[in-house]
């Protein structure tokens, strides 16, 4: 990937417009998730986003020695 444009290459997943979104009409950086390398991957940007949410809620309920 590179740096050139808005969007600096890859594929984002726009919250705003719930699609996937590449090279240079990219909605603004607050608006979007990413890069990712693929289309596909962008698309499942929420769920990865999920995951690793209940993975470091998880982590900080062990750390505090709360039982999940």
């Amino acid at each position: 990937m590179n740096d050139s444009g808005p969007g600096g290459g890859g594929y984002f997943w726009c919250l705003r417009h719930d699609r996937v979104e590449s090279g240079d009409g990219v909605c603004p950086a607050q608006h979007r998730l990413g890069p990712y390398a693929s289309a596909d991957d962008a698309t499942r940007a929420l769920e990865t986003v999920e995951k690793r949410n209940a993975a470091w809620d998880a982590e900080d309920a062990r750390w505090t020695g709360e039982v999940s």
